[in-house]
């Protein structure tokens, strides 16, 4: 599913972003739900703020870091 990104300005981009546990309710999902939001806005990295919820969760995809990586 893809999740609503907040605009800046929203008062959860401000606060502390609070720890998780592995057993945080839903979390697969959210991870998969982040990953298919990050792609669907041409993205390379969502972190948890940004789809308000006030978290430490980010993902990340290096792929093209590492495509455009000189050798």
């Amino acid at each position: 599913m893809i999740l609503p990104i907040v605009a800046y300005g929203n008062p959860v981009l401000r606060k502390p972003a609070e720890a998780i546990t592995p057993d945080y309710p839903g979390l697969r999902q959210l991870v998969e739900d982040m990953w298919e939001t990050m792609y669907a806005s041409n993205g390379v990295g969502l972190a948890g703020p940004q789809i308000n919820k006030p978290i430490r969760l980010f993902v990340m995809d290096s792929a093209q870091i590492f495509a455009n990586m000189e050798d």
